[in-house]
C-alpha cells in the first residue's frame, strides 16, 4: 500500500461548528451526519475538534449538561494535522506516535481538506482484519 496518499483514503466531508454549539446539537449533527467528529471553529479560525467519545468522558461522565455545555469547552485545541500528498501509512505512524484515532488534513496552502480517521487507513491497509470490516460496514442506528 505505499503508493496511497493520505487525501485517497480521507473523509472529504468535514462538518463545521462553531465553538458555541452545544454538545447536544453536536451530536444531532453526528448522528445525522454518521460521523464521530465535528471541527470547531471560533469565527474564521480552527478551534479545536470534538468527537462523540470528547462528549461521553469529557462532558456526560462528569455530569455536564449537554443542552448547556458548549463545543469550546470540550474542544481538543492541539490540532494534529497532515498534508493530504503524505503517504497513508505516514498517518498511520503518526497515529500510532501520537495515539489518535484521527488527523486532520490540508493541503500545499495549509488549508482543511478532510479527515482520515483510523477505520479509513483499516479500510485501505488491512481490510480483511477485524477493525477494517467493522468500519467498513454500514451504521447500525
Amino acid at each position: 500500500m505505499p503508493d496511497r496518499m493520505v487525501g485517497d483514503v480521507m473523509t472529504q466531508e468535514v462538518v463545521y461548528l462553531s465553538a458555541d454549539t452545544t454538545l447536544d446539537e453536536a451530536a444531532q449533527a453526528m448522528r445525522t451526519q454518521d460521523i464521530g467528529d465535528v471541527v470547531v471553529t471560533e469565527g474564521p479560525t480552527l478551534a479545536g475538534v470534538v468527537t462523540d467519545r470528547d462528549i461521553v468522558v469529557r462532558a456526560v461522565a462528569e455530569g455536564r449538561d449537554p443542552r448547556s455545555t458548549r463545543l469550546g469547552d470540550i474542544a481538543t485545541r492541539d490540532l494534529i494535522m497532515i498534508q493530504n500528498d503524505a503517504p497513508a501509512a505516514q498517518a498511520a505512524e503518526l497515529m500510532r506516535d501520537r495515539a489518535v484515532r484521527r488527523l486532520l488534513v490540508h493541503d500545499e496552502a495549509r488549508q482543511l481538506v478532510g479527515v482520515i480517521t483510523l477505520g479509513d487507513l483499516a479500510i485501505e491497509m488491512d481490510p480483511d482484519s477485524a477493525l477494517g470490516q467493522i468500519s467498513g460496514s454500514p451504521p447500525n442506528n
